[in-house]
């Protein structure tokens, strides 16, 4: 059990360093599609929320509840921020 949480630990602070790193190199003129790829990302994580509070046990509901809320949050501030930057290339 301890080797597994120190495992997920590093796995954790491991995709951390590596978030930084590839968000750091992208240039400015591509963040509107890698925003529209978080996006998507967000939405089977939606997908997955779902799931996970339709199974048995209190945990998993309160959990899964929470995640879908969360994940709902993500997807409309996403698509909102997506939608405003797409808005300042149109023309007049």
């Amino acid at each position: 059990m301890e080797s597994q949480i120190v495992l997920l630990f590093f796995v954790l602070v491991l995709s951390i360093f590596l978030g930084v790193e590839l968000i750091s190199k992208v240039p400015s003129t591509l963040h509107t599609p890698l925003m529209s790829g978080a996006n998507a990302i967000s939405g089977i994580t939606l997908v997955g929320a779902i799931l996970a509070s339709g199974s048995s046990g209190e945990w998993s509901v309160i959990l899964g509840t929470a995640a879908v809320i969360f994940a709902s949050i993500n997807v409309v501030g996403g698509y909102l921020v997506t939608n405003r930057m797409l808005s300042m290339f149109k023309k007049k």
